[in-house]
């Protein structure tokens, strides 16, 4: 077996799998196919490019994002480290400047010594030596068709979309006010506050709106993923749907009126980029027309003159029946020096890719240097996440977010939502010390002999 390693993709599970395996002293070729082939949801050539939200969740480690952060801190994530460092105000979430972000992550494994940066498209797996795949949501056809050969599987499918990113000069700071829900955390969000008159004309216009054309599949055969709905799917589903949902108004108030009642609903806008100068649609993520967007989220007031950067966009989003291929250490159950990671094997989320990239590129390693490929506590999010993937049922198996419905219940019942987070953060970090105590002796031992 040759002693390099070869990863496919460099998304943010990409880039994680690559600098694990460089950092155990194990070379690792990284092929990522951009720009030599283009994606319809990428924009540049950069590693670990966001395509979606800049955000990557709530920071708190008793919420189920926070304590993936938390875990993945203590593991030395290289993604979550430069997440970290690039950091831009989002009240209670950890939001990064994302052009900085990916082309600081693109310069650091560029520069390794043991990271060969490959810019070419991988048509097929690779038969010999280790290799990870992370070719994410948009694999393209030739190695899809491999994979699916390879698996004798068909794949599953759904649609995902990403919001519009609007220029913070052109918002009216006359209406929009900033603040953050219940005044959690600084006020980072700008928020633009709708009467109930405004709001229905809005979700009328919204719903009439012409949307884009879905080119990959047929449209009745299209899966929405319900955590991340484009917005007039959302119209659609009833009048007050969307304030119960992105739109959602209660813990907000513009303290510059205090007299005012409530908003009928409020749409958010977080900020991209450190300056500020960007400002993201939270939870308008959408396929319609560009030109109707332009025309629909201008009804929003305080974005009457919006000038946008970048148009809501929709995809589709592929992914394996990983509960059916994949062992725990995401290695293939048919072939064992073949890995996989990221949004590929049905994991939703910027946080939970680097997660799954984590610990294939720590498997991968460990298959060259000798060693056992570990599986993860799944009293951790990060265990309970690669846990669910790899054992739900294969005939209804969707991709899921960190969350804590999927962790272990706790021995006693605590009725106290915040309480039980908390304890379960308190177990997971727990036994994260007590599997690395256990991992570093495992090593020791196994070199001893």
């Amino acid at each position: 077996m040759t002693n390099r390693i070869n990863v496919i993709g460099g998304g943010l599970a990409g880039t994680e799998a690559a600098w694990q395996i460089a950092q155990a002293g194990i070379p690792v070729t990284l092929y990522e196919m951009r720009p030599v082939m283009t994606s319809p949801a990428h924009h540049s050539e950069e590693l670990a490019e966001l395509v979606c939200s800049n955000s990557f969740g709530a920071m708190a480690s008793d919420r189920a994002a926070g304590l993936l952060h938390t875990e993945l801190r203590r593991l030395n994530s290289i993604i979550i480290g430069k997440a970290d460092e690039h950091a831009v105000p989002a009240g209670g979430a950890l939001a990064v400047d994302r052009a900085i972000f990916s082309k600081e992550l693109t310069q650091t494994l560029a520069n390794h010594p043991l990271i060969e940066l490959c810019r070419e498209e991988i048509t097929a797996i690779p038969r010999e030596g280790v290799t990870v795949l992370t070719t994410g949501p948009l694999t393209s056809e030739a190695l899809a068709a491999d994979l699916q050969q390879f698996t004798g599987m068909e794949y599953c499918s759904f649609f995902d979309a990403a919001s519009p990113i609007i220029v913070g000069e052109s918002i009216n700071s006359e209406i929009a006010f900033l603040a953050s829900r219940y005044d959690k955390g600084e006020a980072a969000y700008l928020n633009c506050p709708m009467n109930k008159e405004q709001y229905l004309a809005f979700r009328e216009a919204l719903c009439e709106a012409e949307q884009a054309e879905v080119k990959d599949f047929e449209r009745e055969n299209a899966k929405f993923f319900e955590g991340c709905l484009p917005i007039e799917e959302l119209a659609q589903r009833g009048e007050d749907t969307m304030c119960y949902g992105p739109l959602k108004p209660v813990g907000l108030s513009d303290r510059r009126y205090p007299e005012r009642d409530r908003p009928y609903a409020v749409v958010q806008l977080r900020q991209e980029d450190k300056a500020g100068q960007l400002w993201n649609m939270v939870g308008f993520q959408t396929n319609l027309r560009w030109g109707e967007q332009k025309r629909v989220f201008r009804l929003i007031p305080g974005l009457e003159n919006a000038e946008f950067v970048r148009m809501g966009v929709m995809h589709r989003n592929t992914f394996i029946n990983s509960p059916q291929l994949l062992n725990a250490t995401l290695q293939f159950k048919n072939r064992h020096t073949l890995l996989a990671a990221g949004q590929l094997v049905g994991t939703e989320g910027y946080t939970a890719a680097a997660a799954g990239g984590w610990l294939a590129g720590t498997n991968a390693a460990r298959l060259v240097q000798g060693l056992e490929p570990v599986t993860l506590p799944s009293t951790m999010m990060m265990g309970a996440l690669i846990e669910f993937i790899t054992s739900a049922s294969p005939k209804h198996f969707q991709p899921m977010p960190p969350n804590f419905g999927i962790i272990p219940p706790l021995e006693k019942r605590i009725r106290n939502k915040r309480e039980r987070y908390g304890v379960y953060r308190d177990r997971a970090l727990g036994d994260l010390e007590q599997w690395l105590t256990e991992i570093k002796h495992q090593r020791v031992v196994q070199t001893v002999s």
